[in-house]
């Protein structure tokens, strides 16, 4: 395994040694269930307790605010679903855009079938909304606005001020939701800033563990359960809760956090070196760079035309280099990239599109080693 060059890190990360240990420490000595009254519970509790203060130091938020959950798909359906059913009298129009992950697109489709109006908002070749655009947009019946802060697929950086301004501009009333599952970790997300009522979050996109995630809820927003049972998280969201999946998720936060700077820095690197690397190797009509120069350091998307993604991931994968097509999350229902065909690109550009996501671990002799394998493999697929 030590040979692989794993670039799939928006997809999930490798976990943290030192979390992985901490949390073998918490399954061998801290198995009480956090809402049981004696000792062995109670200690449980401590781990949850001090667990959702890291959590909400690192986003700029209040403890009491911070909702456990089992991942990121969890707490946009939970968003997103919640808080429109919660605020049904109000109104019934939603509005999010057209890059969303699936977890907020498929909720916005199935709350179509409980009655309510949901829009669906286009982008500009760069990934990136309107902002003039969504504030038209939004009217007295606009109860919610959901958008994703970094794209998943091209690291698109949403302007997420301009956006915010003029949702409350047009109607103070509107819920904002922020999908800031790739965001988390990678750029700075502070909540005493961001005027945003939920915001989603995931521990595996931040060498955390699988399974565990949170959602930011401020304080006084309206948003009903679903799911019901025990009560746990204050009424909010039932089921035990996985202590020593949080107990990780808080000790990977606190290390992408020390590390952040470092980490962006290390991607961007990696970034030029492969962008440059491919302006030496292949002419301009034979790959182009599908993410913008001011997004994300560490996703970078690039078309092959006249390749097939899929072929090219894998004679890469042949060659230890771990790269994907797409999203993960959708990758196994064989359709192109629902956000290169908001963006508008030509067919073949999307059909020949792949995404390379890094890590802090990722180094520049492995950003050499793609080259390389790359001025070999996409000559030899190319129809």
């Amino acid at each position: 395994m030590a040979d692989i060059i794993y670039f799939d890190n928006s997809a999930t990360t490798g976990i943290y040694p030192e979390v992985l240990h901490g949390m073998n420490d918490v399954y061998s000595s801290l198995y009480g269930n956090p809402s049981s009254l004696h000792k062995i519970g109670s200690d449980a509790e401590k781990v949850l307790h001090n667990a959702r203060e890291i959590i909400a130091k690192t986003l700029g938020a209040e403890e009491d605010e911070i909702y456990f959950t089992s991942g990121g798909t969890e707490s946009n359906n939970w968003a997103i679903k919640g808080t429109s059913r919660a605020n049904r009298k109000r109104g019934s129009h939603i509005i999010t855009s057209a890059i969303e992950h699936p977890s907020v697109l498929e909720s916005f489709s199935h709350l179509e079938t409980e009655g309510f109006s949901s829009e669906i908002l286009e982008v500009g070749a760069d990934g990136l909304l309107d902002p003039k655009r969504i504030g038209s947009k939004v009217n007295d019946e606009t109860i919610l606005a959901s958008f994703i802060l970094v794209n998943n697929e091209t690291g698109a950086i949403q302007k997420a001020d301009e956006l915010i301004h003029a949702i409350r501009y047009r109607n103070p009333k509107t819920i904002i939701h922020v999908d800031a599952v790739q965001a988390y970790g990678k750029i700075p997300v502070n909540l005493s800033r961001l005027d945003v009522d939920l915001l989603s979050i995931s521990a595996h996109k931040i060498h955390g563990p699988k399974g565990c995630g949170a959602l930011y809820i401020r304080k006084n927003t309206r948003i009903h359960p679903i799911i019901h049972g025990g009560g746990q998280e204050r009424r909010f969201r039932s089921g035990t809760e996985n202590v020593p999946g949080i107990y990780g998720f808080a000790l990977a936060a606190e290390i992408i956090h020390q590390h952040m700077e470092q980490n962006r820095k290390n991607a961007g690197k990696l970034r030029s070196i492969i962008i440059q690397g491919l302006s030496d190797i292949f002419s301009q009509c034979q790959y182009s760079i599908n993410s913008p120069e001011d997004g994300y350091e560490g996703i970078l998307n690039i078309s092959f035309p006249r390749v097939k993604a899929q072929v090219l991931m894998h004679h890469l994968e042949a060659e230890n280099i771990i790269v994907s097509v797409g999203s993960a999350c959708s990758s196994r229902k064989n359709a192109y990239s629902h956000v290169l065909k908001a963006m508008k690109l030509p067919k073949e550009n999307i059909e020949g599109a792949i995404r390379l996501s890094f890590s802090g671990t990722n180094t520049q002799e492995e950003a050499i080693r793609f080259l390389e394998a790359i001025r070999k493999i996409v000559p030899a697929i190319r129809y």
